[in-house]
């Protein structure tokens, strides 16, 4: 590992590339995540090689994976890079002016929400801070939003889950009714139908966030001992309207969002057959952003985006 005669040639910019290597394992998605040219990622970590006397990423398959030794250094440089935002980016504990701040406010957010959402959410927040910068990322299997909260990388998570992680903070937003969304000539229009039709037609669901994963619905159904027949999944949720309309699939999520759809498409929405609790959305933070009053503003405006929805 490092001696104390290295430690003048570590920089800031040479553990964020490890955090995101580590995170991301593979040299072009660090890049991309850090605006970086992807011969200055590998340089860096020829560089980080030399400092720790390990490898830190190995071939494996088509892909890298961690040594012990690099993932040894995960925690330690998530610490780093989480302290070194408190120092520098987190001084605006005393007060916070959104019309002179040009911060950048990072946030993660699922799109099975309201289409909506976000576009009110941007435009509330450049109204009132026109310098700011916002950075919209999805919450994919390949991105780790609790490790991205606890390392700074993250302001703030909007999405929906049955049992928010209790290591978070967490701000309910609002509830919304679960349906169904079917083209204008699906059989269900014309006829209703029961729990057996529905589970029996096809459907389109969100690909999961990791393998196995269950989404909400899939989990709500499974605790009534029931199974539908997913045939088409689709990591853009946005899409799936626009594939319903063309076949005789089925949608099920909330009704906000599938109401922004039937005016456009040739659509209708159906009550579920089956009784489902409400989807609950929430805004989720970590710890080291609790007390920062630019962080409390930002939240302020995602509990306003969202209240303007209902």
């Amino acid at each position: 590992m490092a001696n104390p005669a290295s430690l003048s040639r570590i920089d800031l910019q040479l553990i964020r590339v490890l955090h995101t290597l580590l995170q991301t394992q593979s040299v072009s998605q660090t890049a991309l995540r850090l605006g970086m040219h992807q011969p200055a990622v590998s340089a860096s970590l020829a560089r980080l090689r030399e400092l720790t006397g390990d490898p830190i990423l190995v071939r494996a398959g088509r892909g890298m994976v961690p040594t012990d030794g690099g993932r040894a250094l995960a925690a330690p440089a998530a610490t780093l890079l989480a302290a070194a935002r408190e120092l520098f980016e987190d001084r605006d504990q005393a007060q916070f002016s959104p019309a002179a701040t040009d911060r950048v406010f990072r946030i993660a957010a699922s799109d099975f929400l309201d289409p909506r959402f976000l576009p009110l959410l941007v435009s509330a927040i450049k109204a009132q801070a026109p310098s700011a910068g916002i950075e919209i990322l999805p919450l994919t299997a390949d991105s780790d939003y609790r490790a991205r909260l606890a390392a700074g990388e993250l302001d703030l998570v909007v999405g929906n889950w049955l049992r928010p992680p209790a290591d978070l903070h967490i701000g309910r937003l609002f509830q919304d009714e679960i349906v169904c969304l079917v083209a204008s000539r699906h059989p269900a229009v014309r006829r209703g139908w029961t729990s057996e039709r529905y589970l029996a037609c096809e459907h389109v669901a969100p690909t999961p966030t990791y393998p196995g994963a269950r989404g909400v619905i899939d989990e709500l159904l499974a605790q009534s001992g029931m199974r539908r027949h997913v045939s088409v999944r689709c990591p853009h949720f946005a899409l799936t309207p626009a594939m319903v309309a063309d076949s005789l699939l089925v949608l099920t999520t909330g009704r906000l969002f599938c109401s922004r759809f039937t005016e456009t498409l040739p659509v209708r929405i159906v009550p579920c057959p089956i009784p489902m609790p409400g989807l609950r959305y929430f805004q989720l933070w970590h710890d080291r952003t609790q007390a920062s009053a630019a962080c409390r503003w930002l939240r302020e405006q995602v509990r306003r985006a969202a209240a303007q929805l209902r």
